[in-house]
């Protein structure tokens, strides 16, 4: 098997076999059901800013990959020009992407804002160490997990656990 091909392959396991596994917005809807007479850029934005929880079990640290889409309105937009809805469907589209079975580095390549060397890794986090909708967010996955989109000051998310 090709290097990054199981990783991949079990990537798109997850996302098929787990429930709420990116593939549910945080109330468990469905983003269609969810909708209503909102557009997908609103209810994106609703969903991106619900609160998580993270598990009780948890450990202190966790490993974590993520995509980060900014926006104009940011304090530190750092030269992103899109508005907020832009970005969190830019976001979103990069998750539709990773649970199409598109691979995490290419993905990240295309989407994130972020430097994407190391794939979008920020190591090993404990939940202090990061924004709270971030570590609630983080700490809600289990391994090789994808997160919905999360909104913090630093923009909008795509999270992976990896360890």
């Amino acid at each position: 098997m090709l290097p990054g091909m199981r990783r991949m392959l079990s990537l798109i396991a997850l996302a098929i076999l787990l429930p709420g596994c990116g593939g549910s917005t945080p109330s468990g809807k469905s983003a269609d059901e969810a909708s209503g007479p909102r557009t997908k850029g609103q209810q994106c934005l609703d969903d991106a800013d619900a609160p998580r929880e993270p598990k009780a079990d948890a450990p202190i640290s966790i490993s974590v990959s993520h995509i980060l889409v900014r926006h104009a309105g940011l304090r530190r937009p750092e030269g992103a020009t899109r508005t907020a809805e832009e970005a969190c469907l830019r976001a979103l589209e990069a998750l539709e992407s990773l649970k199409a079975g598109a691979a995490w580095e290419d993905v990240v390549e295309e989407f994130s804002d972020a430097p994407a060397t190391g794939g979008g890794s920020l190591g090993r986090i404990r939940h202090d160490d990061v924004d709270p909708k971030f570590g609630d967010a983080a700490f809600a996955l289990d391994v090789d997990e994808l997160s919905y989109v999360v909104e913090t000051p630093r923009g909008f998310h795509v999270i992976l656990r990896t360890d």
